[in-house]
């Protein structure tokens, strides 16, 4: 189900506790929501939505990836850019990136699996990661 997007800066700075097998629903609600802003949005974290659990859900490609209880384990290749957000009023905001990263997270089954991702793609897996510890760029 499409949800109202967060624009709270207070409540998107709150961090989000583990995800959960009860918390797939809430995944999919995430999804759905992407999904429906998916012209102007390329990854979405759970508080973005009002849910408080760490869950993300980005355009890998020309799929769409979910991913519970992302970490980053390794990070290589740093770079300054500049990002914007569907959360937050105002244009891009400069931040620190990294070309490379390695991620552990748990798939919709629960099960954890490791992922290296480069590019853009992990330049969105780290915004949203960021999201999910009450970082906002």
């Amino acid at each position: 189900m499409v949800k109202e997007l967060n624009h709270d800066p207070i409540l998107l700075a709150r961090k989000s506790e583990n995800a959960e097998i009860s918390d797939i629903p809430a995944a999919q609600d995430l999804l759905d929501t992407l999904l429906a802003h998916r012209e102007a949005c390329v990854g979405m974290a759970a508080n973005m939505i009002g849910v408080y659990k760490k869950i993300i859900v980005f355009a890998d490609g020309e799929s769409y990836m979910t991913m519970l209880n992302p970490e980053i384990i390794r990070a290589q290749e740093p770079y300054d850019t500049e990002e914007g957000c569907l959360s937050l009023l105002g244009g891009p905001r400069k931040t620190k990136r990294y070309r490379k990263i390695k991620v552990r997270y748990q798939n919709l089954q629960m099960e954890t699996r490791l992922k290296t991702y480069t590019g853009w793609t992990a330049q969105i897996i780290q915004h949203e990661i960021d999201h999910l510890s009450g970082i906002l760029i």
